[in-house]
């Protein structure tokens, strides 16, 4: 740190540590992390085409949301790394646990339970076949 501010070797150290594969996260994503990993294992592997063609006929709306995604993560790679779309396959996709909303349901004789709304943080990365 010597010779520079914090902020600048703060910068530094980022940017030797930054994620060097496309990726793209949607945070608080309004669906349970246990839905979003059923439908990110069946893409998982995969090549990007046909990793859209599961998800567009995918039933679920995981699927949708992972759609959007999906479709983030390839811009990224195409307009930041200069990566070919045809080239590309999931690499790693991730649904963790966000944070929970919690909500009362009235119910009889004057008691409340608790209703979960809970959230996820999906991440899809992405990387080129040899």
């Amino acid at each position: 740190m010597k010779g520079q501010s914090r902020s600048q070797y703060k910068q530094e150290r980022n940017a030797e540590n930054r994620e060097r594969r496309p990726h793209a996260i949607h945070r608080y994503a309004r669906i349970s992390d246990r839905k979003a990993r059923i439908v990110l294992e069946q893409i998982k592997g995969k090549g990007v085409i046909q990793a859209a063609s599961i998800l567009q006929y995918n039933p679920r709306y995981g699927a949708y949301l992972i759609g959007k995604v999906l479709k983030s993560a390839v811009a990224n790679a195409e307009e930041n790394y200069e990566m070919d779309a045809q080239d590309l396959f999931v690499e790693e996709a991730i649904a963790n646990q966000g944070p929970t909303m919690k909500r009362i349901q009235p119910r009889g004789k004057g008691r409340a339970y608790r209703i979960n709304k809970r959230t996820s943080h999906i991440t899809i990365v992405l990387n080129e076949r040899d």
